[in-house]
């Protein structure tokens, strides 16, 4: 052992078994972990100060998700690490550029991307080695992206590795590679690795663990012919971490403490399927009710159409998502897409705010345009609960279903994770996937009817009249809707 790797080796510890693999590893894609504790994020930081020595001048990125998140779980502890580093080898780290650069020339670079669009401040960058620390909370774009950067013609290897648990955004992505190893196109076998790791694979984090320690001292003393090894193993089930995982609810329990990753952990429509939401589209009857919801925003327009049965099904059959429209533009857009006659639009309540700069409201705008609009409900959590109404599958079928053709909300509905603050709601972040379910929840926050009779259409395919007899836009908008 070299001068450099007793450095390393005082700085970072001895490696775990399962670390040891990950630091070995040399596929063109690793992925670790698979539970919460196995000591993934340290784990990175090891491997990234290993190949800076290994490979002087090589280029590295880690990645995670929030700027926070990343100062929190990488840059103080790599800053502590390399505090304890010899003056001759210890990198400069440079916090504008949020860089660590090796005295030999490697460099570390340390990165966020929260939303999609955050790709685009990597684009033309090169790096030899990414790192992205819970990569189940980026999307398969974002992933596809932030790969694209590994590429060069120098001889440094050229590696992507991941660490993960069940859950987030990324779950199904992750899970395809790593886990059910089903590959795609130019996708090989032989490039991905995963190595599963759990809580109790993590020996340094039980000599840490409170309750680890003082569990281990109380079965010690009654010890009798016990084996050493099966002391420590019940005292790992007395450990404070351990117990905190128990305790939390079933599913999340078996994704972050067994890394079951049969389960969707943190999802928020954990009874939304394809094989029980989704059907294939069909002419809707004339004599359905039919309606649409939207959520919209300069960034997002989102729009969903339903129809009701006489029987009291629900079918959404149309799903768009427009970015960058202005109020009016939107409108137009809704009208665009409406060729049917419907009865009402619903809205979330925000768009009956009067502008300050205009004394408008988009609502307004909205009517002026064609569409008039009804408000829905205000409350999050009951709007959320009437979306899992109509998900849930009674006598084996739900009461709303989903043609295969509404691409926007299925995409986004599988995504949408519980918020962490707050049980009973779904999280707003990452907000890109919001947008038609908030649509949705407008839609479901509102009692809805079964059709009674024929409707008669007209030129506006809006039944509800929005123009007096003068011409002039009524104000009845002001009250959440048209009678």
């Amino acid at each position: 052992m070299n001068e450099e790797e007793k450095v390393l080796r005082a700085a970072f510890g001895r490696p775990t078994k399962k670390q040891e693999r990950f630091l070995t590893a040399d596929t063109r894609y690793v992925g670790y972990g698979g539970a919460r504790g196995g000591g993934k994020s340290h784990a990175i930081r090891a491997k990234a100060a290993y190949l800076a020595f290994q490979h002087p001048g090589i280029q590295m990125l880690i990645v995670r998700r929030t700027l926070p998140e990343l100062r929190e779980n990488h840059t103080k502890r790599l800053l502590a690490v390399y505090n304890v580093f010899p003056d001759d080898m210890r990198p400069a780290y440079n916090d504008t550029e949020k860089a660590f650069t090796f005295p030999w020339g490697s460099r570390l670079k340390l990165g966020y991307c929260a939303y999609e669009s955050d790709v685009l401040q990597y684009q033309g960058q090169e790096y030899d080695v990414l790192f992205i620390d819970e990569a189940t909370q980026l999307s398969e774009y974002q992933f596809r992206w932030l790969n694209a950067c590994v590429r060069g013609v120098n001889g440094f290897p050229k590696r992507t590795y991941l660490t993960c648990n069940p859950g987030g955004i990324g779950h199904t992505w992750v899970k395809r590679l790593f886990i059910d190893r089903e590959y795609r196109r130019s996708e090989s076998a032989d490039d991905y690795t995963f190595i599963q790791a759990r809580v109790w694979d993590n020996a340094p984090l039980f000599e840490a663990d409170a309750g680890y320690r003082d569990a281990l001292r109380r079965l010690k003393k009654r010890r009798g012919q016990k084996p050493l090894s099966e002391i420590k193993e019940a005292a790992r089930q007395q450990a404070d971490y351990v117990r905190q995982l128990q305790n939390l609810p079933e599913v999340l329990r078996r994704a972050w403490l067994d890394g079951d990753w049969g389960v969707f952990a943190g999802q928020y429509f954990g009874e939304f399927s394809e094989e029980a939401h989704v059907c294939a589209p069909f002419p809707i009857p004339d004599e359905w009710r039919k309606s649409a919801a939207l959520d919209y925003g300069l960034d997002m327009l989102a729009v969903l159409w339903f129809a009701v049965d006489t029987g009291g099904q629900v079918y959404c059959y149309r799903s768009i998502e427009r970015p960058g429209l202005t109020v009016s533009a939107a409108a137009w857009a809704v009208r665009g897409m409406t060729e049917e006659t419907i009865e009402e639009v619903i809205a979330p309540p925000d768009l009956w705010n009067r502008r300050q700069d205009s004394g408008r409201s988009a609502a307004e705008i909205f009517a002026e345009n064609g569409v008039p609009l009804v408000k829905s409900g205000n409350s999050r959590i009951d709007g959320w609960l009437g979306v899992k109404e109509y998900l849930k599958a009674d006598d084996g079928r739900p009461r709303m279903m989903f043609f295969g053709t509404c691409t926007p909300i299925l995409r986004a509905l599988p995504l949408l994770q519980h918020d962490t603050h707050n049980v009973n709601d779904a999280a707003t972040e990452p907000h890109e996937v919001t947008h038609s379910p908030d649509a949705l929840r407008y839609w479901c926050s509102r009692r809805q009817l079964w059709p009674e009779a024929n409707t008669m259409p007209g030129s506006n395919p809006f039944l509800r009249r929005v123009v007096h007899a003068n011409g002039e836009v009524g104000e009845d908008y002001l009250i959440g809707g048209y009678e």
